[in-house]
């Protein structure tokens, strides 16, 4: 005869409700489940550094306000002299560009290539330009032009200050998020099928109590954030080292990437570059020569004459050549609400114009993509941007946060001997079809390919399962042969 002590023992996982024979839903929570409990952790991380940078460039102008603005006391000096005055500043360095102030009371940003500094960091020297006088130096990187406290926060989101190997955990991050959040998204509306009476779709219940409450927060807020969390999903990815190679590779196959500018005088070759400059790490053109000459300094202002009559005015930047066959490069930089970035080279000896690039005649793909990072760093609608992505990471905090609660309050009693929640029962793999099992090994392992860290994970996940789960089985059959000894030494 059999005891309850031992019917607990032979039977450690207890079924749950019944599902349907052809349902992907045990498949999916499975997933969800393990997904959520394993790579919570990397996500939560990336949301709570995520969302610091994306308030950084507010952040960035309260900080250095002195560097950035001055009195407006009268007209500027020709930008010719206020780059002479910040070359007086640092005689040891060649200057490479220039950011003219846009408005009366900003700084102008002369930009000096520094060896001493890392990839894509140069130095500038913020200069008065109604005086000529410098206000202070700090280092800048990439194309956004990131101040210190920026570019810190940057590289915490990024790869947590461990270079190259810590790219790993945001790749490993962005790789799940959109796999999360689907997932999450397919749970919740089968919930709701399954209990339209009584589950809610888009609002939160405040009567419910417990774990119940955790499952509806974490619902609720994940199907309102969940398209979000898809797109920053897939603009990161293309950051990232493995996947955003294959995006790379993709685009160009696809002639998506992003055209470039003509550079060098007498040459029409241009290349095409990314659009992640001044987040992703990919550098800017900074190569800097020590036998520039003062002429093409002096060249300065009838360059950026001809650029505004070429309508590329405003906040700009402009190249100095670093040798007699590098032409002038205009470019206007990314500034909030501002759509269309256009760019011009000129040969400063003569004014000639080299070559134009519109924002209008790129791809729409290069496009889509330069206002997809634009939206990710928080930069392409101002501080409606940074609050909305602020808003998200915190969304997001809580919905991990929530998760973790329920999986705590889902843990066992004491009988069962087990410290962890259970996971959802085995064998969702038998709910679908064949076609659909053949399927789905189809497009995973396609997505596994492009997505690399997203299907070597996916892979430890299964044998992680298998392990657990023979384990399991051999206790459970141990526990059975015991118990059937002892029920023949009674008998």
């Amino acid at each position: 005869m059999s005891t309850p002590e031992m019917e607990r023992v032979a039977d450690p996982s207890p079924p749950t409700r019944p599902t349907s024979p052809r349902s992907w839903r045990p498949l999916i929570l499975r997933l969800h489940f393990y997904a959520g409990i394993l790579v919570a952790p990397f996500i939560l991380i990336a949301t709570i550094s995520g969302g610091l940078y994306a308030v950084a460039p507010t952040i960035e102008q309260l900080m250095y306000r002195d560097y950035l603005h001055v009195d407006a006391t009268g007209p500027a000096v020709p930008v010719a002299d206020q780059i002479r005055a910040a070359q007086a500043e640092r005689p040891d360095l060649t200057v490479a560009a220039v950011r003219p102030a846009a408005e009366a009371g900003d700084t102008t940003r002369v930009m000096f290539t520094d060896p001493t500094l890392g990839e894509s960091k140069r130095l500038a020297v913020f200069v008065d330009p109604a005086t000529a006088t410098s206000v202070g130096e700090l280092t800048v990187y990439g194309s956004s032009g990131s101040l210190p406290v920026r570019t810190w926060i940057s590289e915490l989101h990024r790869h947590l200050h461990l270079g190259e190997p810590g790219r790993l955990y945001s790749e490993l991050a962005a790789s799940w998020l959109w796999v999360i959040a689907l997932g999450g998204l397919y749970l919740w509306f089968e919930r709701y099928r399954r209990n339209r009476d009584k589950a809610r779709l888009l609002t939160f219940d405040r009567k419910s109590k417990g774990r119940n409450r955790s499952l509806n927060w974490h619902g609720v807020a994940g199907i309102w954030i969940a398209v979000g969390l898809t797109f920053l999903s897939a603009t990161g990815l293309t950051w990232s080292t493995y996947a955003g190679e294959n995006v790379t590779d993709l685009r160009t196959a696809l002639s998506w990437t992003t055209p470039a500018i003509t550079k060098t005088i007498g040459s029409s070759e241009a290349t095409t570059t990314g659009d992640h400059s001044g987040h992703g790490g990919h550098s800017m053109d900074m190569s800097a020569d020590a036998s520039m000459t003062d002429d093409n300094v002096g060249r300065i202002d009838s360059v950026l004459g001809i650029a505004k009559a070429n309508g590329i005015d405003g906040a700009v930047e402009a190249s100095i050549p670093a040798s007699d066959d590098a032409a002038f490069v205009v470019a206007e930089t990314r500034q909030p609400w501002v759509m269309s970035n256009n760019s011009i080279s000129i040969d400063g000896s003569n004014g000639t114009v080299i070559d134009t690039l519109y924002f209008s005649d790129w791809p729409l793909a290069a496009k889509l993509s330069a206002w997809g990072i634009q939206l990710h760093m928080g930069t392409l609608f101002g501080v409606a941007n940074q609050l909305a992505l602020l808003a998200l990471a915190v969304a997001l905090a809580s919905v991990i946060v929530r998760g973790y609660m329920m999986w705590w309050k889902r843990r066992p009693t004491k009988a069962t001997g087990l410290t962890a929640g259970r996971p959802p029962l085995r064998g969702g793999i038998r709910r679908i079809s064949p076609m659909s099992v053949v399927a789905l090994t189809v497009v995973a392992v396609a997505v596994g390919w492009f997505v690399p860290l997203l299907g070597l994970s996916l892979v430890a996940f299964l044998a992680v399962d298998v392990v657990l789960g023979s384990i399991r089985r051999a206790r459970t059959r141990t526990a059975n042969a015991a118990a059937s000894r002892h029920e023949s030494e009674l008998a």
